[in-house]
């Protein structure tokens, strides 16, 4: 049996491989960049080594909705392997589906981490998320990829998890340390490449939705709005980097297109334009545009850190309108690789 024949669709052979060799050596070139001695290729080095991280959590997307192989478990298989090159295996890849498929199904924005009620209990740990958020280091997502790194210990639900959470800790944590104590250089970048993944993803997830988040996770009663997909159109938003040219966008795996991935969740990434397309044209009044992606993403650096999931801003047709000209503050530490 050839390889294409396991494949979602013929056309998965050209694209869907060619993200994968781009990550798998991405990751490679970066981390022998990083431990060169010109800053220059240690500076291409990072980029390049968080871009294929970047790369690498779109493609755990795919994996998650099945539109890299026919079957269910190769996509599995594929996606268990990915969480390890973005870090986020302290967990598993079935938890980081469940939770997606629950945004999708449920048509919510479905956790179990009650952020604002912590940061309400600790101040303290308010004051320095804001503090270091105002210099753009992304606390608010340390702290929920910190609750990952000890997922089973801080979710109960999670409790049987623990045997694989404490040998990933200390394979992986052993060999940070070991790279810390002999190439101090080499893990300082791999941390900045890390932080620039964690950047990218909720940039292009903190828009999406005007969801408030529900704390229901672990909650199996009938979901409200479950299969209310005309609600759920008018409260997702696209932020494409560009409608102009289509290769820009190929650096968040069209990611941006996100009208269209709720319209059919079983469109690849590269299809996805060609959706949008057909549900929008090239109107440009339909998406955010970058521009005011970065003036959100700058100007409430700060205020989103908390304070954003209580209803105070438009939503629907109004927060798209109100996000064009830059007055909304979008969501934070937004992220499908945390699973709770």
């Amino acid at each position: 049996m050839s390889i294409t024949s396991k494949l979602y669709e013929p056309a998965c052979l050209r694209y869907q491989s060619a993200a994968l060799t781009y990550t798998l050596v991405g990751y490679v070139a970066g981390w022998i960049g990083i431990f060169s001695t010109s800053w220059l290729v240690n500076v291409i080095a990072t980029f390049v080594l968080g871009h294929s991280m970047i790369i690498a959590a779109y493609m755990i997307h795919e994996c998650g909705h099945n539109l890299v192989f026919k079957s269910l478990k190769n996509n599995a298989r594929l996606g268990k392997i990915l969480i390890w090159f973005c870090g986020a295996a302290y967990g598993t890849y079935e938890d980081i589906r469940y939770k997606h498929f629950r945004h999708h199904v449920d048509v919510d924005d479905v956790v179990w981490f009650d952020y604002e009620a912590f940061f309400k209990k600790y101040p303290v740990a308010l004051s320095i998320t804001r503090f270091l958020e105002w210099f753009y280091i992304p606390a608010h997502d340390l702290i929920m990829h910190f609750i990952m790194v000890f997922t089973s210990f801080v979710v109960p639900q999670r409790r049987d998890q623990r045997l694989r959470n404490v040998t990933v800790i200390a394979a992986r944590g052993t060999a940070y340390l070991t790279l810390l104590v002999f190439a101090p250089k080499a893990a300082l970048l791999y941390a900045v490449a890390y932080i620039l993944m964690m950047t990218v993803l909720r940039f292009m997830d903190s828009l999406q939705h005007d969801y408030e988040y529900s704390l229901t996770l672990f909650d199996f009663d009938k979901p409200p709005r479950k299969g209310e997909y005309e609600w759920e159109q008018e409260h997702t938003f696209s932020n494409p980097h560009t409608l102009r040219y289509s290769w820009p966008n190929w650096f968040t795996l069209n990611f941006g297109f996100h009208n269209a991935h709720h319209q059919d969740m079983k469109v690849p990434w590269y299809r996805l334009p060609d959706l949008h397309r057909e549900m929008y044209g090239d109107d440009p009044t339909v998406v955010i545009p970058l521009g005011a992606q970065l003036k959100m993403f700058h100007n409430n650096r700060v205020s989103r850190v908390m304070g954003n999931h209580e209803g105070d801003e438009p939503w629907g047709r109004e927060f798209l309108v109100a996000a064009r000209k830059a007055e909304v503050s979008g969501g934070n530490a937004a992220s499908f690789l945390t699973s709770f």
